[in-house]
């Protein structure tokens, strides 16, 4: 027997339970790896509320680092005692776990665990919304919601890196600094008026673009920001909507696009741009490299026991965490 945290029934963090699974066999294509970090992200947690819907019972997380321990009939592209991560693949939450050896990446000698189990699935996000979804360019502004975040603070860095002017928002001094430090050239800390203002915000990146507006807007926090977003767009604008940190966007009118202005929606999800083993490949050894250079840098904020999940839920949730978390088994 192995342990994990299984979700039994959807909720709160209450419902993480920490308890013995059988340990895994790995079938055909499959690999068996033993886990020394796992990444938090909000999709976690999106997962566990039953937002994102999944059989219940499920293991819970998408992304982690390890060792391979065995492999299935037919496996070739890793071998026993190779290092590897993942992103996107359910199942995480566990100190031993099978997976499709065509999602494990071999790490470099450059890449240490905790790395990369705070980068695969937050650094590949990251990857493909800035330079395949919603490619940019030096001198290009940007908006960047929840910049002090895990995908925030490796996604401004690296635009920062490609000659990107980047507004980014956060809620607090410590956050605000945060960004500065990871990449923002201009931060709106929406909290030193008590709660987030779409008139504030949407002044702010108006004044700093000579009222022109950005061309492209990435928001992960869903409903508080999404006509934000929108009102923030330059004519033809994009506005790329990857999370619901605040909850779902609610249902709206596509005339809200049209107009003058004549918008953009994407509603993109990483599986869809490494869906192919050489996208995924090509996808990593881009983010290893702007890591292993000192480009991007990688922020652990906190690092939580793996048994104690339900509590970095709690923090997550509560936006005490900054940069990426990483459970240890």
């Amino acid at each position: 027997m192995s342990k994990a945290i299984v979700v039994n029934e959807v909720g709160g963090p209450e419902v993480l339970s920490w308890q013995d699974v059988p340990t895994p066999t790995p079938g055909p294509g499959e690999a068996l790896i033993r886990q020394s970090a796992i990444g938090l992200n909000f999709i976690d947690v999106y997962n566990r509320t039953g937002l994102y819907k999944q059989p219940l019972p499920f293991i819970l997380g998408q992304e982690g680092a390890g060792v391979v321990e065995a492999v299935g009939e037919g496996v070739h592209v890793v071998s026993k005692g190779d290092r590897v991560a993942y992103g996107g693949v359910p199942g995480a939450y566990a100190e031993l776990r099978t997976i499709p050896a065509a999602r494990l990446v071999p790490l470099p000698t450059t890449i240490d665990d905790r790395t990369a189990a705070a980068i695969m699935l937050k650094g590949l996000t990251a990857e493909f919304l800035l330079r395949r979804c919603a490619p940019v360019k030096g001198g290009d502004t940007i908006l960047w919601h929840a910049a002090a975040g895990g995908v925030g603070s490796l996604a401004c860095q690296w635009a920062r890196h490609l000659g990107v002017h980047v507004i980014g928002t956060v809620g607090g001094p410590a956050k605000a600094q945060l960004a500065r430090e990871r990449g923002c050239e201009h931060v709106i800390d929406y909290t030193q008026r008590g709660a987030f203002n779409h008139d504030d915000v949407v002044a702010r990146v108006k004044d700093l673009t000579d009222g022109k507006g950005v061309p492209v807007v990435y928001d992960s926090v869903g409903k508080d920001t999404f006509k934000t977003s929108l009102d923030c767009l330059a004519p033809r604008g994009l506005l790329v909507s990857f999370g619901n940190a605040s909850g779902a966007v609610p249902p709206f009118d596509p005339l809200t696009l049209g107009g003058l202005r004549s918008l953009y929606l994407t509603r993109p999800s990483l599986g869809a741009y490494v869906a192919k083993r050489e996208e995924l490949i090509e996808a990593s050894l881009a983010l290893f490299e702007v890591v292993a250079s000192g480009a991007v840098k990688v922020d652990i904020g906190q690092t939580y026991a793996l048994r104690d999940a339900a509590a970095a839920h709690r923090d997550l949730e509560a936006r005490k965490t900054t940069g990426s978390t990483v459970l240890l088994p």
